[in-house]
């Protein structure tokens, strides 16, 4: 199987997973998971400096980056640690994404707690660098919402519904590009933060408001995106797994 083909392979079969995404890289299961949790720390912690960089470059600099510049930064971010780390780890960076992948990929459900506690370290660490980088960290990089609670609301589970059925459509099943996946699920991202972004910052991630919140002490209707991109991952899996062809 080629490199860029095992992608996301392991969270279809975990069986895959303890041969360290079959490259021989460590003899030991516990190794192996080891370097997964490492990877998936050290991803979610790029994707967040990537993807919260840029509304604090943008909120001390007005005009610098532009809605365009911080939708392509969120989707280019998630487009290179899927590159780099897919084949470790599998490049969850989302709590929402694992829960999901549990619920419906035979995703260990033992590896969940670990799986979030890294990702919730890793988009931690990435806004603490952010704050000591760019002090006074105020406003720029947290996720409130400027709309309404429920509309807030339905705004997160829909993109990320569409993420996670674009995920699922390029992970998994034997007609799946999974070439191309990190390229689809970026401009995905992308074209989500476009949509999204002026209206509740288009997290689609728990960690990725989580972390900016921590730092700053902004919890503004926060539960919205612990629930809300939950809820779509769920549904976008589910839709996915209900579509696909044998």
């Amino acid at each position: 199987m080629a490199d860029e083909e095992i992608l996301f392979d392991r969270l279809h079969a975990p069986e895959q997973s303890y041969r360290c995404c079959g490259f021989g890289l460590c003899s030991h299961e516990g190794a192996c998971f080891i370097k997964m949790i490492v990877a998936e720390f050290i991803g979610t912690f790029i994707m967040v400096f990537g993807a919260a960089a840029t509304p604090i470059v943008d909120a001390k600099y007005p005009n610098a980056e532009t809605l365009i510049g911080k939708a392509a930064s969120s989707g280019i971010a998630v487009a290179i640690v899927i590159f780099s780390i897919g084949h470790i780890s599998g490049a969850h960076l989302n709590p929402a994404v694992t829960i999901a992948f549990s619920l419906f990929k035979d995703f260990p459900y033992v590896w969940v707690p670990f799986y979030i506690s890294a990702q919730v370290l890793g988009s931690f660490g990435a806004s603490l660098a952010l704050k000591i980088i760019y002090n006074p960290f105020e406003y720029g990089g947290v996720t409130v919402p400027t709309i309404s609670t429920g509309q807030a609301f339905f705004l997160e589970f829909v993109i990320t519904f569409i993420l996670l059925f674009v995920v699922n459509s390029v992970s998994f099943g034997p007609k799946a590009n999974k070439k191309l996946a990190a390229i689809a699920v970026g401009l995905t991202v992308l074209l989500n933060t476009l949509i999204a972004g002026p209206s509740t910052g288009a997290s689609m991630n728990p960690v990725r408001t989580l972390g900016p919140a921590l730092a700053t002490g902004n919890y503004n209707r926060i539960w919205i995106y612990f629930v809300a991109p939950i809820l779509g991952a769920i549904f976008g899996t589910s839709a996915y797994d209900f579509l696909k062809l044998a």
